[in-house]
């Protein structure tokens, strides 16, 4: 009798610890935050679903720019930001702390690009391949929708990072006098330089991937990315590519970053943000869908469930290893 009890007592033991290593997050609550970018909703939503399923108790996204959130990270105030875009957010990441209090390991999403684009049928009558070329008062006025003289450029919406850069290649590049860089709500913006696209007007436009604009406006058919003259940035990096081709951004990523306190409180969701790998074409895939309506958080969340899904072997292996560091 006494070794039936001793036999019932270990394998509710045995259960137990085996049910707190599947769920290693249990009472412990995450707040997640993001852009207000609808298209970086996706790939939070992956790692808020990889949370949960850790036991983690997950409170809704919270929106808000960039720079405040790095700080809110920092603070503890909120826990993680799936979207740390790599290189062009280390100023705001080194301001808010940097290492000291941020947890940030492994490649989210790899192979971002960005720079500046025109419509392919422009570039080929005037030979435009270099921004360069804005330079000459005749090519810039080629892309003038105001009557000013000066190209309009489509730009990078303030607070993202990506503003910085092109004001320093503006300079850089002696564009100022040929060049305007029109700042606004992007997706706004973007959509006006589509609409002028389809009526066979010039574009002159910034964009970068995953986003859904290269689905709209393809590159090597609707429009060319422009190459820059040397690499000119505000951290003096290189941006030539192995093959010899310069775009003036240096390939990106987005990275997850996590308050440190919290990551090293908590072994099993610092390991499954250092694990985490989302394919950039399955994020423009899905940009698409937000920008042709499916863009409500109900339709973001059945995107990232089908998404989990279709990749559940890949997904269930984040788990395990998450699971495995909590031991």
């Amino acid at each position: 009798m006494r070794s039936l009890f001793k036999t019932l007592v270990l394998a509710a033991l045995v259960s137990t610890a085996q049910a707190d290593n599947a769920l290693p997050g249990k009472g412990v609550t995450v707040q997640p935050l993001q852009s207000p970018i609808a298209e970086e909703t996706f790939q939070t939503v992956i790692i808020n679903k990889a949370l949960e399923a850790l036991g983690y108790k997950v409170t809704p996204i919270k929106e808000v720019d960039y720079s405040a959130a790095y700080t809110s990270i920092a603070n503890g105030d909120a826990t993680y930001m799936a979207v740390s875009w790599f290189p062009i957010h280390n100023a705001m990441y080194k301001n808010a702390g940097g290492d000291k209090v941020f947890y940030r390991e492994g490649i989210y999403i790899n192979g971002a690009a960005q720079g500046y684009l025109i419509d392919k049928k422009t570039a080929d009558k005037y030979n435009i391949t270099n921004i360069a070329d804005f330079q000459n008062p005749k090519i810039a006025k080629l892309f003038d929708n105001n009557g000013d003289g000066k190209a309009d450029l489509t730009g990078c919406q303030a607070g993202w990072g990506c503003e910085a850069m092109i004001e320093y290649q503006l300079d850089a590049y002696k564009l100022r006098k040929t060049v305007e860089h029109n700042q606004g709500q992007y997706s706004a913006i973007i959509a006006d330089t589509i609409t002028r696209y389809k009526v066979g007007e010039p574009i002159f436009y910034y964009t970068w991937t995953p986003y859904w604009v290269s689905g709209v406006l393809v590159p090597g058919k609707d429009v060319i990315w422009l190459q820059v003259p040397f690499s000119a940035t505000p951290r003096d990096e290189n941006t030539t590519l192995p093959n010899g081709k310069n775009y003036g951004f240096p390939i990106s990523s987005e990275r997850i970053v996590a308050n440190r306190k919290w990551a090293e409180a908590n072994p099993a969701a610092a390991k499954l943000f250092a694990v985490a790998r989302l394919p950039i074409n399955d994020v423009s895939i899905e940009n698409r869908l937000v920008a042709d309506g499916q863009n409500s958080q109900k339709d973001i969340e059945i995107h990232a469930q089908n998404w989990i899904r279709a990749h559940q072997k890949q997904f269930d292996s984040w788990l395990t290893q998450a699971r495995a560091a909590a031991k």
